[in-house]
């Protein structure tokens, strides 16, 4: 699926029914315009820490405002721990390791390493792979769901 299109028409229809401009959603967010105009214009995908904060603006789920899912099936949603802490509880849950999740979603056993430790986080799209894969959602994966 190409969440470069659908991330930008999404945020945009959420921004319109609450007649946002880049602008202005920028200053509510303290953040570039500049940042903003770039996922609308599809030109990127937030980090995981935008989108998360994007989902708790408009109150949908990551799921949603990533286009992986067409309906919001938004609630309550809790502070999201460090993911390299998800993390860890995710591959405990699973009874999966790095490695098996490396074969299947090709995201490097060496970069999730450093997400555990905390050196690095991931991008939406290995986590959007990854959610995949265990066939969760991507608030699930993040620790945002209650």
């Amino acid at each position: 699926m190409d969440y470069l299109s659908i991330f930008p028409e999404r945020l945009s229809e959420l921004m319109f029914y609450k007649d946002l401009t880049a602008t202005k959603l920028a200053e509510i967010l303290k953040c570039e315009s500049s940042t903003i105009s770039h996922y609308l214009s599809g030109l990127h995908l937030p980090t995981v820490e935008m989108a998360i904060t994007l989902a708790d603006y408009f109150n949908v789920t990551t799921d949603f405002l990533l286009g992986i899912e067409n309906e919001n099936k938004a609630t309550d949603f809790k502070c999201c721990p460090p993911f390299g802490e998800r993390f860890k509880f995710i591959c405990n849950y699973y009874n999966i390791s790095r490695y098996k999740i490396t074969q299947k979603t090709g995201v490097a056993e060496s970069v999730m390493r450093y997400w555990v430790q905390g050196k690095t986080q991931p991008s939406i799209i290995n986590v959007i792979k990854i959610a995949k894969f265990l066939n969760c959602s991507v608030d699930f994966l993040l620790g945002r769901e209650l």
